[in-house]
C-alpha cells in the first residue's frame, strides 16, 4: 500500500483542483438557468438552454477521449481549465456591454452568443472529467479504484452543494454580474493551482483492463471504440441502460429548477437545493468507505428502481418538504450509480483506451437528456401545463397532484419516474445483467488470487 501513497496525494491534489473548476462551471450554468427563468418565465427557454448544453456534451465527449488518451494527462487538465477561464470571461465582458434586455432576448443572437460562452466554458469541463476517470487507473491500485470513484462522487456532491447555495443567493442578492464575477475567480485559480500539480504518465493502475495491451490506433473513431466496447460482453447493455436512464434525467433538468422556483424564492431553492445535494455527499462517502459490494450490477440495477419511484413521488400534492426530501434521496443514490459503471470500464477495458470508452460512454449517455429536454420543454409549456390548469384537468389529476401551480409538471415527473422503474426492474431478466456480473467477479477474483 505505501506505493500507491504518492499517487492517491497526487489524485487528491486533481480531485481538489476538479471540485474548483466544476464549482465554477455549475454555479455560473445554474445561476444562467435561475436568471432566465426568473427574468422571461419561460419553461421552453431553460428546457432548451439544457438540452443544448446536454447535447454539446454528447457531441464534445468523443473528441475529448481521444484527447485524453493521445495527451499527457497534465495537459489535458490545464487545456481545460484555460479554455474555461477565457470563455468566462468573454461572457463576462459581453455582460458589461450589452444591455440586460438584449441578452434576454430569446430570439435574438446576443441572448445565444451569451449562452453559447457560458454553455463552452462548461462543456470544456467534461474533458477534466473524463481524464480524472482515467487517473484513478493510472495513479491507485485496483482495489481502490472503486473507493477512489466514491470520492469523486463526494466531491461531485460538494460541488452541487456549493453551486445551489452560491447560484441562487449571486441571482437573488448580486445578479448575473456577481455570478460571472465569481465564476471567473475560481477558474481562475483552477488553472493557477494545475500549473504546480506532477502527474505522471505510467502509474500502479496503468496496465489494468484485464491486463490487455492497446494495439488499435484506429479505435478514435466512433465505430471502432464500439468494436472495442463490444468486445467485453454486456459492456455494451450496460451503457444503452445508463443511456435509458437519462432519458429522465432529460426531465428533471427541464422542470426541476421551474418546478422549484413556483415552490419558493430563488434564494430558498437555491438553499433547498444545497440541502438535497448532501445527499451526492452521502452516496459518494458510501461507496468510498464500503465500496460496492459483491455484484455491483444487482446493487445498480436495485437502486435505478428506487430512483424511478422517488422520481416519480416528488411532484405529488405540490409538497416542497417532499420534494425536497425525494431530491435528497434521489441525489444519495446518483453517485452509486456513477461509481459502479466507473468502476466496470476500468477494471475490463485496456487503460491506453479508457479516455475514449469514458468519452463514449458520456457521448451515448448525454445524448438521451437533450432528446428529452428538446421535446418536454415545449410539450410541457402548450400542453400537459395548461390541460392540467383547466377545469378537466384538475378534475382528472387533483386527487393526485393536488391544485398547486406546478401539477402540471408534476404528472410528467410521475410518468418519467414509473416508466425507469419498470426497465430497470426488467433489466434484472436479461442475459446481459448475468454475463457482467460474471465478469466482474471473474476479475475480482483473478486479483485476489494474484495478492
Amino acid at each position: 500500500m505505501s506505493d500507491s501513497r504518492p499517487g492517491m496525494r497526487t489524485f487528491l491534489h486533481l480531485l481538489i483542483n476538479t471540485l474548483v473548476a466544476n464549482l465554477a462551471a455549475g454555479f455560473l450554468w445554474f445561476a444562467l438557468t435561475f436568471w432566465v427563468y426568473l427574468q422571461t418565465k419561460n419553461v421552453m427557454a431553460t428546457g432548451i438552454i439544457g438540452g443544448t448544453y446536454m447535447l454539446l456534451i454528447a457531441v464534445c465527449s468523443i473528441p475529448f477521449g481521444t484527447i485524453v488518451d493521445r495527451s499527457s494527462r497534465h495537459r489535458v487538465f490545464i487545456i481545460a481549465s484555460a479554455l474555461s477561464s477565457a470563455a468566462f470571461a468573454a461572457a463576462w465582458l459581453l455582460y458589461l456591454l450589452q444591455p440586460q434586455s438584449t441578452l434576454l432576448d430569446f430570439q435574438g443572437s446576443w441572448f445565444w452568443l451569451f449562452v453559447g460562452m457560458i454553455l463552452a466554458g462548461a462543456v470544456v469541463a467534461q474533458m477534466r472529467n473524463i481524464a480524472l476517470s482515467t487517473t484513478v487507473t493510472l495513479l491507485l491500485p485496483v482495489d481502490l479504484h472503486a473507493r477512489a470513484n466514491g470520492m469523486v462522487g463526494t466531491v461531485q456532491g460538494i460541488a452541487f452543494l456549493g453551486t445551489s447555495v452560491l447560484s441562487g443567493i449571486a441571482i437573488g442578492f448580486l445578479g448575473m454580474g456577481g455570478a460571472l464575477a465569481i465564476a471567473c475567480v475560481l477558474t481562475a485559480l483552477s488553472l493557477a493551482h494545475v500549473l504546480f500539480i506532477r502527474v505522471p504518465e505510467s502509474g500502479l493502475g496503468s496496465d489494468s483492463g484485464l491486463h490487455r495491451p492497446s494495439t488499435e490506433d484506429d479505435e478514435a473513431t466512433p465505430s471502432g471504440i464500439v468494436t472495442a466496447i463490444r468486445r467485453v460482453p454486456g459492456l455494451m447493455p450496460l451503457l444503452l441502460f445508463s443511456t435509458f436512464n437519462n432519458f429522465a434525467g432529460g426531465v428533471y433538468l427541464a422542470l426541476m429548477d421551474p418546478y422549484g422556483l413556483e415552490l419558493m424564492p430563488v434564494q430558498w431553492w437555491g438553499i433547498a437545493q444545497a440541502v438535497a445535494s448532501t445527499g451526492f455527499l452521502i452516496g459518494g462517502a458510501i461507496v468510498a468507505a464500503r465500496g460496492l459490494g459483491r455484484n455491483p450490477m444487482r446493487t445498480m440495477l436495485t437502486i435505478v428502481v428506487v430512483m424511478g419511484i422517488l422520481g416519480a413521488s416528488m411532484g405529488l400534492r405540490d409538497s416542497w418538504p417532499l420534494y425536497i426530501a425525494c431530491i435528497w434521496l434521489y441525489m444519495t443514490m446518483v453517485p452509486i450509480v456513477e461509481a459502479t459503471e466507473q468502476t466496470v470500464i476500468q477494471r475490463v477495458v485496456p487503460f491506453a483506451k479508457q479516455g475514449r470508452v469514458f468519452g463514449f460512454a458520456s457521448a451515448l449517455e448525454s445524448s438521451a437528456t437533450p432528446i428529452t429536454a428538446f421535446l418536454l420543454a415545449p410539450i410541457a409549456q402548450h400542453l400537459v401545463i395548461p390541460h392540467l390548469e383547466s377545469p378537466v384537468g384538475q378534475t382528472q389529476w387533483g386527487w393526485l397532484l393536488g391544485d398547486g401551480a406546478a401539477r402540471g409538471m408534476a404528472l410528467i415527473f410521475v410518468f418519467a419516474g414509473l416508466t425507469i422503474a419498470a426497465v430497470a426492474a426488467l433489466g434484472f431478466l436479461t442475459k446481459s445483467y448475468g454475463k457482467l456480473s460474471a465478469i466482474f467477479h471473474t476479475v475480482e477474483t483473478t486479483d485476489a488470487v494474484a495478492q
